[in-house]
């Protein structure tokens, strides 16, 4: 392979790298939002009822799938978006349950 068909080559690949980091950022931060405005909708409700039950398994959900995504992208760890984002022990309770 020549020196210009491989850099070529190189070339593509970096960009399909850039594109899937673009894309893992992307989905990433959606997650992210989608988490915490479940859990902003859980502020100021009773502490019990149907209503409060459903939001409680939305956030669960939501975190779950932000905690999901966040280890597509390496992110191993979740102690600081626990702490960060204020995920009640209720939600964080409920993670993975179906």
């Amino acid at each position: 392979m020549s020196a210009s068909a491989n850099s070529r080559l190189q070339t593509g690949v970096q960009v399909l790298d850039y594109e899937l980091a673009e894309e893992m950022a992307t989905s990433l931060g959606s997650a992210g939002r989608s988490a915490e405005e479940a859990i902003a909708a859980l502020e100021g409700l009773p502490e019990t009822g149907a209503h409060r039950e459903k939001l409680l398994k939305i956030a669960a959900e939501a975190v779950y799938a932000y905690f999901i995504q966040r280890e597509l992208c390496g992110l191993k760890r979740h102690d600081d978006v626990i702490r960060d984002m204020g995920i009640p022990r209720m939600v964080l309770a409920r993670l993975g349950a179906r």
